[in-house]
């Protein structure tokens, strides 16, 4: 099902902006036994990103109606908001008119590996580097043809993930996650003021590690480093935490950390 503007319908006009230049962006969030996770945040996050890009947000209270419309009766499904500048004529000019357009989809639950929270996940390092822009560090907007070329690196089905770098060889995120590993007894996440995406659960994650006392900390992760790390994870709000059991030559188990956390978040969920 999908609603562009509040009407079920499938097309948009040719003249959208995110069609010629990526002018807009997105959330995607997860239905979990009928229920949106952390609705809140993302409609947060969006309004931000929004004002980030200039773009008028929509109203928040309709947003929220819609995303409950097209989840009420599901049980386990996945809803991606996309909001876009609209239409506008040639060039990149913004529009001072421009009426920003919403588009609402809802698609069926993946199908992820059924022992990834348990046994952990495999993941490799892309060649695909990601650029470095402060101006849009952080932001989920729809420009996404870095992850598109480093997700068509590899085809081996046991490979779930892959992790991407900047220019300088830290690695930064995957290509639909974020990145948590324990260095030398501490939890670390890559520091995001130049790329990547500050994703929900990353968030999460990083406030109830500090209600956990384990006190993270944010900053760049050399890929040696991350070989050399005690454990590792993945986080988004589709898979929650995935740990890694495997990264290029390095094996990692499902540590102490992880499962803590991994404890802590269910017991948030209400699991």
């Amino acid at each position: 099902m999908i609603l562009v503007d509040g009407v079920e319908q499938q097309v948009i006009e040719v003249t959208d902006r995110a069609l010629h230049y990526g002018d807009g962006l997105f959330e995607t969030l997860a239905v979990a036994g009928g229920r949106v996770r952390h609705l809140e945040r993302h409609l947060r996050r969006l309004q931000s990103g929004c004002a980030r890009l200039g773009i008028a947000a929509p109203d928040p209270e309709l947003l929220s109606r819609e995303v409950l419309q097209l989840c009420h009766q599901q049980q386990d499904s996945v809803i991606k908001i996309i909001i876009t500048r609209g239409s506008g004529g040639r060039g990149y000019r913004p529009p001072a008119n421009a009426a920003p357009r919403r588009i609402l989809m809802r698609s069926e639950w993946p199908a992820y590996p059924a022992t990834a929270q348990t046994e952990g996940v495999r993941v490799r390092l892309c060649r695909m580097r990601l650029g470095c822009n402060p101006g849009l560090a952080g932001v989920k907007h729809l420009n996404r043809l870095e992850q598109v070329l480093a997700r068509a690196e590899w085809d081996d089905p046991s490979i779930v993930e892959g992790l991407m770098r900047d220019a300088d060889g830290h690695v930064v995120e995957g290509t639909m996650s974020n990145l948590f590993a324990v260095l030398d007894g501490v939890l670390l996440t890559p520091e995001l003021s130049l790329c990547g995406v500050r994703g929900i659960m990353r968030e999460i994650v990083l406030e109830t590690a500090a209600r956990c006392g384990l006190a993270p900390v944010e900053r760049k992760i050399p890929t040696e480093a991350l070989l050399r790390a005690d454990e590792v994870f993945l986080t988004n709000s589709l898979i929650g935490v995935w740990p890694v059991r495997r990264f290029e030559s390095a094996e990692f188990p499902v540590g102490d950390v992880t499962r803590r956390l991994m404890g802590a978040l269910e017991e948030t969920a209400g699991v």
